[in-house]
């Protein structure tokens, strides 16, 4: 195969598309150099986003494809990535320090899962390799600190800014750890707006990649003062199957659309319900609704989720599905979940693309 040249290769991997972004690695500058050595293809990808449980999967995808088109029998990849902060669409609006990126975790509607979602997207986009925080929005009725096994009251060494509370990695804030876990927060608009403006601006982040900021449900003063004060990159929109959670989460998802928030895609949440006795998965929340909306809105479905008692004994117990079973469906699924979402923020970076550097070797 002494035909075979790196610009070849080049050409037949332009004709492959990366699932989780939706376009092909030459076009995005992902591929940054292949070469032909000793009968191998040599390749070298920077994604845009966090992959470290990709790789495998990766160069099997670029064999595959490198196989059918020239004939290749070996290629052997090295993988990195490289995450940047995203254009931000939201007018006269700049990126917050220490914050790359701020994804926004909405539902409309309570009860369908989307803080156990946050939280588990945070820790999954961690084991891709990113550094993450979580904010808690729902003054009202915090939750992630329980989720993240964390207690205790942010530190403060200068009297004017807080040190984010920290477990598997996460950095996390929320109005939970300033008050008691039973004291009602029985404040109106105004004051729940300045509490939020406050946890996130005067916490002392430190070098996220991506900060997940769980929403509270409804599209009410919290989520407009989110909208119109905060850099927010981008909205992931949960939601369950049934119709009643799909009205809401349109909603929501419309909110963002006004403000000009782009929408990343829709998580299906409790899709199936996998029985703990037997194993026997059904639709009992309806089939398919996720996806429809997705269609409708012209967004992606970014994955589906099961009704598992698993992932609710493991929030209540401190330790997410992510760090509780780090090799089994549900934590495969996060992460699945986690590496789409941040390849679809990727794209809205304003960025140029550099062309692959093509390097020639020995055959």
């Amino acid at each position: 195969m002494s035909d075979i040249t790196p610009e070849r290769i080049e050409q037949a991997l332009s004709q492959w598309v990366e699932p989780n972004m939706g376009r092909d690695l030459v076009s995005t500058g992902a591929l940054q150099s292949a070469r032909w050595e000793n009968g191998v293809a040599m390749l070298r990808v920077q994604l845009p986003y966090p992959a470290r449980g990709y790789r495998d999967e990766l160069q099997q995808a670029l064999a595959e494809q490198l196989r059918a088109a020239l004939g290749v029998e070996e290629v052997q990849l090295e993988l990195d990535w490289k995450i940047a902060g995203a254009r931000l669409q939201q007018g006269g609006l700049q990126p917050l320090p220490q914050i790359r990126n701020i994804i926004a975790v909405a539902s409309g509607k309570g009860g369908v899962g989307k803080s156990t979602t946050a939280v588990n997207l945070a820790l999954a986009l961690s084991a891709e390799g990113a550094r993450c925080g979580v904010l808690d929005a729902d003054i009202y009725g915090p939750s992630q600190p329980r989720m993240l096994g964390l207690s205790g009251r942010p530190e403060s060494s200068d009297g004017k800014t807080m040190e984010p509370l920290e477990n598997y990695g996460i950095q996390a804030m929320s109005i939970g750890f300033l008050v008691d876990e039973e004291s009602p927060m029985v404040w109106r608009g105004p004051m729940v707006t300045q509490a939020l403006t406050q946890l996130l601006n005067e916490t002392r982040w430190r070098d996220l990649d991506y900060l997940i900021v769980d929403l509270p449900p409804g599209t009410g003063d919290i989520q407009l003062t989110l909208s119109q004060r905060v850099p927010v990159s981008g909205a992931l929109i949960v939601t369950t199957p049934q119709d009643i959670a799909l009205l809401d989460a349109r909603k929501a998802l419309k909110m963002f659309e006004k403000v000009r928030v782009p929408v990343l895609g829709v998580v299906e949440n409790m899709s199936t319900h996998i029985c703990s006795q037997c194993g026997h998965e059904e639709h009992i929340f309806g089939a398919g609704g996720g996806a429809r909306m997705a269609a409708d809105y012209e967004v992606d479905l970014l994955g589906a989720l099961p009704l598992d008692i698993h992932i609710r004994e493991q929030v209540d117990g401190g330790r997410p599905s992510v760090v509780a079973d780090p090799h089994g469906r549900i934590a495969r699924d996060y992460r699945a979940i986690a590496r789409r979402a941040a390849a679809r923020l990727a794209l809205q970076t304003e960025r140029k693309s550099a062309f692959p550097r093509i390097e020639v070797g020995d055959s």
